[in-house]
């Protein structure tokens, strides 16, 4: 029974968010379903909401975003992302390198506009060597690798923040590394080698400046993730380090900050967050995961193949966050043993489904960029997902089985 309660209260998110309406209103509309048909008074609710919202869970969770756009704001300001593809250009000379690493570094930071600046690269860089079709593939690809496993995208933090603890920031960057190499390699097998490496250009005369250039660039950002998995530092602790020593490094002026600490409010994000903490709290209020082991174990499928499956099919459906808040909680709760591997195997799936998603705004801005259909981009783009996803369940079993991860 509690199954198919939570069959429908997924049901509610989903449509909603067919009916093109916000996150935060499809999760409130969970969270009211969640309310309806659990029976929690409305006293209880506001109770539990209350506390989700001044627990130091959220507050940690929308402190971390506000500091990392405030940090991409301070880089938008020097240019440096763009300081970044040209220095690649001139250290490498490498149409492929360019084609692929410039997008990579400019998806460093979450921002959907972004994917324009890095198809006008990729049209330069490859030139008559790959169709319209094979380009808006590059450009999408490569542009989110990063979405991956950097934890400056709203979905990894979150998905983080509902594992209980049993997964960190640093564990999970470790960890994602194979994968992220896997990522470059399929792209590089499946498209990128049809581009000579040869630009026509004449080489850099001055490669020691242009590597000088590239640190420059990325080293506020390079500091952050140093910090998380060497130091083990909270990410808000560790992008507040690069901000504080950009502003002396990089010579801002009060003048030039004193707009961004109002531009780095994402008010969507707020809102987001915080509702999607709200309907977190409220479903465990209701003990229903703690119920799932039992019902999960008599399925004929294995736990991991089923939730792989839910998390793949679900992002394509409702998009990466919605599948996240829902069943992370619901996965971790019905895998009791699970760790690090398994939160692999789901980031992993939800990433792949992404990459195929409707739902999956800077899809549809590439795709209009070069002139092609989103279904042109997806049909490219499914046999890459399809190899990614095959050897991921072989990571999970090996990490799992071999490692007790």
């Amino acid at each position: 029974m509690d199954i198919l309660k939570l069959m429908i209260v997924f049901g509610v998110l989903v449509v909603m968010l067919w009916l093109k309406r916000p996150l935060y209103q499809g999760i409130l509309g969970a969270a009211a379903a969640v309310c309806i048909l659990f029976g929690i008074a409305p006293a209880e609710a506001f109770n539990t909401a209350l506390l989700s919202v001044t627990g130091w869970g959220t507050l940690s969770v929308l402190l971390v975003f506000y500091l990392i756009t405030f940090l991409q704001r301070m880089l938008e300001k020097r240019d440096f992302l763009n300081l970044a593809q040209a220095s690649l250009n001139g250290i490498f000379n490498n149409r492929r390198i360019n084609a692929s690493l410039a997008p990579v570094f400019i998806g460093l930071l979450p921002s959907a506009g972004a994917v324009i600046i890095c198809g006008d690269i990729v049209e330069k860089s490859v030139g008559p060597y790959l169709s319209p079709e094979e380009k808006t593939f590059v450009t999408s690809y490569f542009r989110h690798i990063p979405e991956s496993f950097l934890p400056t995208y709203t979905s990894i933090i979150i998905a983080i923040s509902l594992t209980g603890g049993r997964v960190s920031v640093s564990s999970f960057l470790v960890g994602m590394l194979p994968l992220v190499f896997l990522l470059a390699y399929l792209g590089y097998l499946f498209c990128l080698r049809k581009i000579p490496k040869d630009t026509g250009m004449p080489p850099s005369m001055d490669k020691r400046g242009d590597i000088r250039s590239l640190c420059r660039s990325l080293w506020s950002i390079a500091l952050a993730i140093g910090l998380i998995i060497g130091a083990g530092m909270p990410v808000y602790a560790a992008v507040a380090c690069s901000i504080v020593l950009s502003v002396f490094i990089n010579k801002f002026t009060f003048s030039e900050l004193k707009p961004m600490f109002l531009s780095a409010v994402e008010s969507k994000i707020v809102t987001s967050t915080i509702c999607i903490m709200i309907f977190k709290d409220i479903m465990e209020s209701t003990g229903v995961i703690e119920s799932l082991p039992g019902a999960f174990e008599r399925l004929p499928v294995p736990g991991f193949l089923v939730f792989a499956m839910i998390f793949f099919f679900g992002t394509i459906i409702s998009g990466s966050q919605a599948i996240i808040v829902l069943c992370m909680p619901l996965a971790f709760a019905a895998e009791p043993q699970a760790g690090l591997a398994l939160f692999l195997l789901l980031m992993g799936m939800t990433y792949a489904a992404m990459q195929i998603s409707p739902t999956h705004v800077c899809l549809a801005i590439v795709s209009e960029y070069f002139g092609v259909g989103m279904g042109a981009l997806i049909r490219k783009t499914l046999p890459v997902i399809f190899v990614f996803a095959v050897l991921l369940i072989g990571y999970y079993v090996l990490l799992s089985h071999v490692f007790s991860l």
